[in-house]
């Protein structure tokens, strides 16, 4: 892999985490009318996310690493919290916190490269 498809790949993938996150933010205090344009959105920049995020492992990693899938849960919970900050208004706060959680634990995982 080159190393201009490495940065195209890692810009992609930020640019799309940071919509990701901003979705669930935008879920929680938006009016239910933007309910099908947002999870549109939220659907479009999680698969580039998954996308760009599985290509990088597999070119710079070789699919080497567990933290990686770390990385994955973290994504399946942050695909998830924006649905649910529409479901369930009441815990807005709740789903902020836990996407903020989330985006952290996946930042952690790409620095440390713990395990």
């Amino acid at each position: 892999m080159t190393i201009q498809e490495v940065n195209a790949l890692h810009i992609l993938h930020v640019f799309s985490a940071i919509g990701l996150v901003g979705s669930v933010f935008y879920a929680a205090a938006a009016g239910p009318e933007t309910k099908k344009a947002l999870m549109r959105w939220s659907g479009v920049v999680s698969l580039l996310v998954v996308l760009t995020g599985i290509r990088m492992w597999q070119g710079m990693y070789q699919f080497q690493g567990v933290w990686p899938v770390v990385k994955i849960v973290c994504w399946l919970a942050l695909s998830a919290f924006a649905g649910l900050a529409y479901k369930r208004r009441e815990k807005a706060g709740l789903w902020i916190m836990l996407a903020l959680l989330a985006a952290a634990i996946s930042l952690v995982m790409v620095y440390l490269r713990p395990f």
